[in-house]
């Protein structure tokens, strides 16, 4: 009977070194894959790393933030992600519907996930996730894909829409195909690769959020865009680093800041490969959930935790009673301590 090796690189083994022992590990590893399934991967100092991520964490509980030196690409991609919503470009139609035009290409890129990591990703525009497209109900929608990376890939749009803009059907190296729909029903939705084998093309970075505004506005509020995601280092089927938005920690290391009594809303959604199921818990607070962004008539959940598997998302609408920092992470421990763990700032 084959047995796994104990001293493997696993994402239980580096909780147990912690999250800066597991970055270094990583990043060692990254430049010697050899390593990974080697005893000296696991040789460094276990209790020198697993205190200094402790040091860093409980910094960030205390204080709201983790003290940082440097700003780095991944971190401000992360940022950006938070606010960024793509309207495409938009004009009217002969019929005077809106015509929303966008353009989107995979590429081969070695996208930073935390500090000094990076993952050789496949990603929509060069980032992961790729970018929030965002519309209105009856709204006509043209994506132009290009495929300029090695592998087959298409977009496939949660919604609804003809069967022949599906995004089943693979488009190769070098190819161009345009996806024309009309964008219902309104809600939260979300995008991917639907290229065999889907773990893989998913949990390379292929996907983003997709929201379709309803005809009647929603009432006024700040506005976020969250996905939740992992990543597979050593391709083991197992992720090491998790992240919302893609870099770990972005939201500890810089609170999101919002003022108190002010409506916010976040549009999440849970993209993470090998895991059956992401969450989202908030401290001190509770929220109103409204689940695929159902229609804001509609009775939502009163919860301050919830559970969301792959390719299922939702709207989260809060109102912060009172100044303070205010934790947010995900309610799985070892997903929260290696990345997925941020917090608001009221003012």
């Amino acid at each position: 009977m084959f047995r796994k090796p104990v001293d493997k690189v696993s994402r239980r083994n580096l909780l147990k070194m912690g999250t800066a022992g597991a970055f270094a590990v990583i990043g060692s590893a990254l430049l010697n894959p050899s390593s990974l399934f080697g005893k000296s991967s696991l040789a460094a100092d276990k209790h020198g790393v697993h205190t200094a991520m402790k040091e860093q964490l409980h910094d960030g509980m205390k204080h709201g933030y983790v003290p940082s030196t440097e700003v780095t690409e991944g971190f401000k991609a992360a940022q950006k992600a938070l606010t960024a919503f793509d309207y495409g470009k938009v004009s009217m139609l002969p019929n005077g519907r809106t015509l929303r035009e966008y353009e989107i290409s995979s590429y081969e890129t070695n996208v930073e996930i935390a500090k000094g990591i990076k993952f050789p990703g496949w990603t929509f525009n060069g980032t992961i996730p790729g970018p929030t497209i965002r519309c209105t109900e009856g709204d006509v929608l043209r994506v132009k894909f290009t495929n300029a990376t090695s592998h087959p890939h298409s977009i496939h749009f949660h919604g609804m829409h003809p069967t022949n803009m599906d995004g089943l059907e693979a488009i190769h190296a070098g190819g161009t195909f345009t996806y024309e729909f009309e964008a219902k029903p309104a809600g939260m939705h979300v995008y991917h690769c639907h290229v065999a084998p889907l773990a893989r093309h998913i949990h390379k970075g292929l996907y983003g959020n997709f929201i379709i505004d309803p005809k009647k506005p929603r009432a006024a509020a700040k506005e976020f865009n969250m996905l939740m995601n992992g990543f597979d280092l050593d391709l083991d089927g197992e992720n090491e680093v998790y992240t919302v938005n893609g870099y770990a920690f972005a939201y500890q290391q810089e609170p999101i800041k919002v003022k108190v009594g002010e409506l916010v809303r976040i549009y999440l959604s849970n993209l993470t490969e090998f895991d059956p199921i992401n969450s989202f818990h908030l401290h001190a607070n509770f929220f109103n959930y409204y689940a695929t962004g159902a229609d804001p008539e509609a009775r939502p959940s009163f919860t301050d935790t919830i559970m969301q598997c792959q390719g299922e998302r939702g709207i989260l609408e809060i109102v912060f009673p009172a100044p303070g920092r205010y934790m947010f992470h995900a309610h799985q421990s070892e997903f929260a301590e290696l990345g997925w763990m941020g917090f608001f700032i009221a003012e």
